[in-house]
């Protein structure tokens, strides 16, 4: 009998357990920490830019023509675009769950080159990108001047040429929107003289391009040239121009009459922002920002903390004055939730102990399944790490379940050990391997049928699928480990703690044992009268049973269901737009208003705001908008009023209230699983078929 093999060898059962937790204590390390596993299918993102273009003019000529090549991709399920009217072009591909998203972007990379000749040439100059990217943001960040010298496009160039590389480098980092441009010399053509000396704008572009170059003007003294020169050099001409007045001097034509027209003769030269598209407002002052996308499959929580530490890395070269604000971080709430369940979990071991103590009323047989507590456990983050699981909220409130679960099958040892010691009269030894010999089978029995009824969950397909298979794989797993901890180490345990018990030996606090013996045994009593009186009114019973049946397909059917629950994650989004044609000064003026206006009436529940000009998640342009507001931490927002949805109501109700006539949109917590969106519910698009157009 196995049980038999590790009684007599207690030194080998401790080493299989020590061997388990080591295993397990290594996967702990090592385990991805996650809110939910990766349950988003994989998605690819293509995107393009064609400057000066209008949204129609980019889906006709750029937009469509990739999406008509991007057929026979290995587990598309759909595809989505967008077109702006900055010229910014967005195909979102997304792919069945389990795809791999490394072979899925070298496909529809590959369809990409075989259509991108078919592309305007300013495109293809650009470069078309092709990434792995989530479509919703884990993270964005404020940079904000406190002394107010620098404006918001200085901040945008900062943030562009000193911050937005080192965090694109940033291993799980799949995209990077700054909400902000460089800064870019800007020609600024007058059409009446253009036309005075027979000139078009296309005349400016291609002599800035043919003149503003980087030219290799060779070595001096290198080699065919005279051998008895000693030394060589490289010549650096400093050809490319870095101020208007360069600019201003770079010839568009020659007269005949031997005058060279320039562009200061047709044009205006300043050194401004590459794009006045974006700009921002933290706290009601300028500020620029950028928010950071994960890449597929990558892990939250580690990219998170590798983008801040990077951050902090480059702080040393921020502008004096400059500052740095977290204004969303979609792991702040994982880290709480995992600390919750973290509590959750040792709180109910403790219980599991002191539950076991009070009916075993024996130290020595109650620590034999406090032993096996932590060998199951550690075990089961060992199975975790070799199936690929994460330590998320599923697979810890599957721990959370099987802890009353996995010292069940260690009380049943440890109690029919000590039945047979004092039936018998025996030594621990040979009670122990009488006692498994007994019920070896019933725990394994058990433990089957417990199986039976969590292993079908892991075969779910889709999204629910990845959902309930950590779940189950993991309560499947401790209970097993519980199984092979009762039957090996267990016993070994007995044979080696427990004691017969001598006549006339008191267990110590006998008093208060006594008095809880006595106040359960006339609860048991209690209950056999309830139970024996009840046996003689069937039919009541049969009822009873009826209208309790009743009631649980009534709420079944009438309780609200979601995929997964709203949390409160203490962030709130703002999407909105003002009237299609207004300006982005109107748009500013609106926003610093909104800005005020929730700073004044939630400053007891939103730590800090950000919004951004010329962006939202439906498009880009200087009439778009989008705002995160950061609520205060959990601790400090006890009350129903302080409740996230509340929050939410009141700001909504302000932000496009009479205040606010301008704006369009709504308010909005993150969704539970950020991965599939940006928001909670569902869209709707609307097909065109006939090939009506947008306008119709």
């Amino acid at each position: 009998m196995l049980s038999r093999f590790f009684v007599n060898r207690p030194i080998f059962a401790w080493v299989i357990a020590i061997v388990i937790m080591l295993a397990g204590a290594l996967a702990s390390l090592t385990l991805p920490v996650s809110q939910y596993p990766n349950i988003a299918p994989p998605q690819i993102r293509i995107w393009a830019q064609y400057p000066g273009a209008n949204a129609e003019t980019v889906a006709r000529t750029v937009t469509q023509i990739i999406e008509e090549n991007m057929t026979g991709l290995d587990g598309m399920l759909y595809m989505s675009s967008q077109s702006d009217s900055v010229g910014m072009a967005s195909i979102r591909i997304t792919f069945e769950a389990g795809t791999d998203p490394d072979i899925a972007q070298v496909q529809v990379q590959n369809k990409l080159s075989v259509v991108e000749a078919k592309l305007p040439e300013s495109v293809r100059r650009i470069g078309v990108t092709v990434e792995k990217s989530a479509p919703s943001f884990l993270m964005a960040f404020a940079f904000y001047d406190k002394t107010g010298k620098l404006t918001g496009h200085d901040l945008g160039d900062f943030l562009i040429n000193n911050i937005k590389e080192p965090i694109s480098r940033v291993q799980g980092v799949g995209d990077v929107q700054c909400f902000g441009a460089s800064y870019a010399m800007r020609i600024w053509v007058d059409p009446d003289k253009l036309f005075k000396y027979n000139l078009q704008p296309s005349d400016v572009v291609n002599a800035v391009a043919a003149q503003n170059v980087q030219v290799a003007a060779g070595d001096v003294g290198a080699a065919p040239v005279n051998k008895e020169r000693l030394i060589t050099a490289k010549i650096r001409a400093s050809s490319l121009m870095e101020r208007p007045e360069q600019f201003e001097q770079i010839a568009l034509v020659t007269k005949q009459d031997g005058t060279v027209v320039r562009i200061k003769d047709v044009a205006r030269v300043e050194l401004g922002s590459q794009s006045y598209q974006f700009d921002g407002i933290y706290q009601g002052q300028s500020a620029s920002g950028m928010a950071i996308s994960l890449a597929g499959g990558a892990n939250a929580k580690r990219v998170a903390a590798d983008v801040q530490a990077k951050l902090e890395e480059l702080r040393p070269f921020y502008p004096e004055g400059v500052e740095l604000k977290i204004v969303m971080d979609t792991t702040r709430f994982v880290d709480a939730a995992m600390h919750e369940v973290i509590k959750t979990l040792i709180e109910a071991i403790l219980l599991v102990i002191f539950v076991m103590y009070l009916f075993l009323q024996n130290a020595r047989a109650t620590i034999i399944p406090t032993i096996a507590v932590p060998v199951v456990l550690l075990g089961t983050l060992a199975v975790m790490g070799i199936l690929g699981f994460s330590i998320n909220m599923l697979t810890m409130f599957g721990l959370v379940l099987a802890i009353g679960l996995l010292v069940d099958d260690a009380i049943v040892v440890v109690e029919n050990v000590e039945r047979v010691m004092d039936e018998d009269q025996s030594d621990p030894h040979v009670a122990t391997v009488k006692s498994m010999q007994q019920i070896t089978g019933a725990l394994v029995g058990i433990a089957m049928v417990l199986s039976a009824v969590f292993i079908p969950m892991a075969f779910f397909g889709g999204s629910t699928g990845v959902i309930y298979r950590q779940f189950s794989v993991t309560i499947v797993s401790a209970m097993l480990l519980s199984v092979v901890v009762a039957v090996t180490l267990t016993p070994a345990l007995c044979a080696s703690i427990l004691r017969q018990k001598v006549a006339g030996q008191e267990p110590t606090h006998v008093r208060f044992f006594m008095a809880f013996n006595h106040g359960f045994h006339l609860f048991s009593r209690f209950v056999c009268r309830v139970v024996h009186g009840l046996s003689r009114r069937i039919k009541m019973l049969v009822v009873i049973y009826g209208l309790l049946l009743a009631l649980v397909v009534w709420g079944f059917a009438h309780l609200p269901s979601s995929f997964m629950p709203q949390e409160d994650q203490g962030v709130l989004l703002f999407t909105g737009t003002t009237p299609p044609s207004a300006t982005a000064g109107r748009t500013d003026a609106v926003l610093r208003h909104a800005s005020d206006v929730i700073l004044k009436q939630e400053k007891d529940n939103i730590e800090s705001t950000y919004f951004v000009r010329g962006f939202s998640f439906g498009g880009t342009g200087e009439n778009m908008a989008l705002g995160f507001m950061e609520l205060k931490d959990w601790s400090v927002r006890k009350k129903a009023s302080q409740a996230i949805s509340a929050i939410q109501g009141r700001v909504q109700a302000r932000l496009f209230g009479p205040d606010l006539n301008d704006l369009v949109g709504y308010v909005f917590p993150l969704p539970a699983v950020p991965e599939l969106g940006v928001a909670e519910g569902f869209d709707f698009f609307l097909e065109d078929r006939n090939g009506l157009g947008h306008d119709r």
